[in-house]
């Protein structure tokens, strides 16, 4: 049934219908079967070949809901690790930030139209934030061991004021791009009204 829809059947019959045009014209003679079937040997070899179909792919607003999944699993991780103050206050700053971002609302609007930042949010929440945590509280232990060696807060502090930093500049480009759609707006409307 396929094939009856296909583009090289269509065609095929197209130029059948030509054949029998041909025929009925008198130009044909008595060989119109063989013009009839060749012309539509022809129309079905011309034609293009059937376009496979695009992959149906996620949207980023659809990754946006599974990446808060995730952040909601982050956050029950993160409730039952013990961290030192300094470290303990940058990643409440740091929670807070991906939890303004992935808020549902108007940011989440200009976030799904910019898979980059869903992308940076979701390597966030999936890999940087777990990883940088879980390795201050692996080596920790090691360090005890071995003093003298810069301490693993240290580090984790750093990783953290890094990783807010970056979702910083994230969140200010999504502000400059509404910015800029804001004043696009206005000039349109300066345009149109002379």
């Amino acid at each position: 049934m396929a094939y009856m829809e296909s583009r090289k059947n269509l065609t095929g019959g197209a130029l059948g219908v030509a054949g029998l045009a041909l025929t009925f014209a008198g130009l044909a003679g008595p060989y119109w079967p063989v013009v009839v079937v060749g012309l539509y040997g022809a129309g079905a070899l011309l034609a293009p070949p059937e376009r496979p179909p695009v992959p149906d792919f996620p949207d980023p607003s659809a990754q946006l809901d599974e990446v808060r999944a995730d952040f909601g699993r982050l956050g029950g991780y993160l409730a039952g690790i013990e961290l030192p103050p300094a470290a303990a206050g940058r990643l409440t700053e740091l929670t807070e930030l991906l939890t303004a971002l992935l808020d549902p609302g108007w940011v989440a609007e200009i976030l799904g139209r910019d898979p980059e930042g869903v992308h940076t949010l979701s390597r966030a929440v999936r890999q940087d934030v777990p990883e940088a945590v879980d390795t201050y509280v692996r080596t920790r232990w090691w360090s005890r061991l071995t003093p003298g060696t810069e301490p693993p807060e240290r580090h984790l502090e750093r990783q953290l004021t890094l990783l807010h930093d970056e979702l910083e500049r994230l969140a200010a480009a999504l502000r400059d791009t509404e910015a800029r759609r804001q004043e696009s707006h206005t000039r349109y409307l300066e345009d149109r009204s002379g």
